[in-house]
Order: structure tokens, then C-alpha cells, then sequence
């Protein structure tokens, strides 16, 4: 048995049943450290170890509070998580995590389902859920089951197919404030998502190459798209004024990140003031990929320049183009041309309607 230092952290090190066992105790007082370690020799030589599991003491509200600080800060948008952890904390007030079973989860379900909201709100709560526990199982040993993983997620019904038309873009252009107008024809002419607009810096624009890169996506890769001269139009005319004290390339009039309430509020006062109806900022992108398809872009292309990871998300957007399907089944017509030796079959029809008239049978 013994103490070592990680950081600033002391872990503990002792055997049980044969097995090393090595265990944060998540002080950096190392008399407070050897206090827990006694605890624990007690706890062993009494033949009291694990009885009260940690997961017994630690509260939901400390998992999500860990893993808020630990993880959201570094690896994504902490006001998205923190509207979904608004929900749950009120729900698993005073839980520790062995309070926290499968059929609690279920029950919440069911009241968020009682609240109004969609199913792709609640899988994302319980997707923010699962991930705490898993790095609770993991990388903290607070407890050694992830409860959220024995739920079934919701099937969502969020497959929206709304597009502008060309006559209801140039009301939406005329009717937005320039610095609006650039970003509305940013995404339509790019199909990045407004975080990824907002986010974009200088330094992932090339107007030489004409290309614009997004470090981090949605999924977490990193994607490079092509850029029209609409768009390095509104490039060069931003790189004008462009301020030294932001990198961003649509920021804030203070030169910080864009708040996204803000541009959500302007979007929606111009689809007000030209009496659009049932749209939203994302569904721009969805007038993107639906053009592309219209127009004849295969769906790999397309695929590639959304940035999906499956082809079963890009595949929503292929009845626009049915042209594309045309080709197979005249296939068909060349095939049976091609077995008869060359006999034009239209022909044979044609000359086959007098002869069955004649006999007396109906073509």
C-alpha cells in the first residue's frame, strides 16, 4: 500500500483480492491523502472494502458539475450542455449515482415526453447523461455500471425538408441587415452550420485557393469546402474592414464570438419583415444540399461537402432529383435491345397491333 502523486493529485495504490487497485483521493493535502488511505486499510482488514461503493456517496449533481469542468469546457459548446444539464439536475436533485437506475430514467422520459418536448431534445440529454457516466466509469472509478447505456433512445421525427425558393431568398436578402445578408449567403452557398459560421477565423479562410476550413465540426473532424465567387466576394469585402483585434470572420460589433441568440433573433425578425414562414438559420443548409441535388450533384459530393460521416444522412435529400434514377432504368430498354440482337421492339409493337386485329384478338 502507498501514495504516489499524479499533478497535483495523490492516488492510492493496495491490493485487494489479489488485485492491484489504484484510486484517486481527489486531494492534494497529502495529509488528508493518508487519512483516506487508513480509512481504506480499515475498510479491508475488516473485510468492509466496496460494501458502500462510491457510487453511494457521489451525487448526480457532482457528475455533472465534474464533468461540465473537466470535459464540455475542452471538447464542445458548454451552453448547449449546460441547457440540457438544466433539465436533468432538477429531476436527479439529491440522487447519489447508485440512486440512478434504468427505470428513473424511464421516468424521466416520460415527464419530458409530458413537457412537450421532441425526441431529439430528450436523446440528447441522455446522450449528455451516458457520457458523464462513462467517464465516471473510466476515468474517475466513481461507480462501475452506466445505467443510461440499458435505455433505449427515442426514435426522432426531425427530418425537416424545407428549402428556399429563389423568390423567397431575394425577399429574405433584401429584408436582413448587411452583416446578416453575408452570413445568409454564406450558408447558402457553403452549407456550413451557423456554429461553424460563427466560429470561422481568418486563418481557416484561403482566398488564393478559394477554400474555407472548418477545424472542428459537429462529428469533430476537420473539412475543407470550395467556395463560390458569391462567397469570395463576401470574403474580400470583410477582409476590408476586417478589425485587428478579432480573428473571427462574422464577430460581434464588441469583435468577440458572435452569441448565436443574437443572430437567431436578427434571422427570425427578417423572415418576419418578408413574411417567410416555417423556416429556420439551419434549414439554409438544407437549401444548400437540396440545390445541389436538384441540379444533378451525385450524393457522394454532396456527402463530402456537408460534412456527414454516413450516406444514410445525405440520403433524405435524394428524391430531388429522380433524373438520376432515369439512367438505370433505361438501362433496362438497352438490355432487352441488346438480347433480341438488335430488333427494335417499338417496331415489333407497332407491326403487331394490325396482325392481332386482323385474328380477331385484342392487342
Amino acid at each position: 500500500m502507498g501514495l504516489y502523486k499524479r499533478n497535483t493529485v495523490w492516488w492510492m495504490r493496495f491490493k485487494y483480492h489479489g488485485q492491484q487497485v489504484r484510486r484517486s483521493t481527489d486531494t492534494s493535502d497529502r495529509r488528508l491523502a493518508e487519512a483516506i488511505l487508513a480509512k481504506i486499510t480499515v475498510d479491508i482488514v475488516e473485510g468492509r472494502y466496496f460494501e458502500k461503493r462510491e457510487e453511494q456517496e457521489r451525487t448526480f449533481a457532482e457528475l455533472m458539475d465534474r464533468y461540465l469542468k473537466e470535459h464540455v469546457m475542452k471538447q464542445m459548446s458548454q451552453r448547449s450542455v449546460s441547457g440540457y444539464t438544466k433539465n436533468l439536475l432538477p429531476f436527479f436533485h439529491g440522487s447519489t449515482l447508485a440512486d440512478i437506475t434504468p427505470k428513473r430514467i424511464v421516468a424521466y422520459k416520460a415527464k419530458r415526453y409530458a413537457d412537450g418536448v421532441a425526441p431529439a431534445t430528450i436523446n440528447r440529454e441522455l446522450a449528455c447523461m451516458k457520457k458523464a457516466f462513462n467517464l465516471a466509469i473510466r476515468e474517475w472509478e466513481w461507480c462501475r455500471e452506466n445505467p443510461v447505456a440499458r435505455v433505449s433512445m427515442e426514435q426522432e421525427r426531425n427530418r425537416r425538408d424545407r428549402w428556399l425558393s429563389t423568390g423567397e431568398e431575394e425577399r429574405l436578402l433584401q429584408a436582413a441587415r448587411p452583416w446578416l445578408k453575408d452570413m445568409i449567403l454564406f450558408a447558402l452557398n457553403t452549407g456550413m452550420r451557423m456554429g461553424e459560421i460563427r466560429e470561422l477565423t481568418w486563418e481557416g479562410v484561403d482566398l488564393f485557393r478559394r477554400t474555407v476550413t472548418v477545424f472542428r465540426s459537429k462529428n469533430g473532424e476537420r473539412r475543407t469546402i470550395p467556395i463560390n465567387s458569391l462567397v469570395l466576394d463576401v470574403l474580400k469585402r470583410k477582409a476590408k474592414v476586417r478589425s485587428i483585434k478579432s480573428d473571427y470572420v462574422f464577430p460581434s460589433d464588441t469583435f468577440t464570438l458572435l452569441d448565436d441568440s443574437h443572430l437567431r433573433r436578427a434571422f427570425r425578425g427578417a423572415m418576419k419583415l418578408c413574411r417567410i414562414e416555417n423556416f429556420h438559420f439551419h434549414d439554409l443548409r438544407h437549401t444548400f444540399a437540396t440545390r445541389l441535388v436538384q441540379s444533378g450533384i451525385d450524393l457522394y459530393k454532396v456527402q463530402c461537402l456537408l460534412g456527414h460521416k454516413s450516406p444514410i444522412m445525405t440520403q433524405r435529400y435524394a428524391h430531388h432529383y429522380p433524373e438520376s434514377l432515369r439512367e438505370g432504368v433505361e438501362m433496362l430498354e438497352k438490355y432487352r435491345l441488346a438480347s433480341t440482337g438488335g430488333t427494335n421492339l417499338a417496331h415489333m409493337a407497332q407491326t403487331a397491333g394490325p396482325a392481332l386485329a386482323t385474328s380477331g384478338v385484342s392487342a
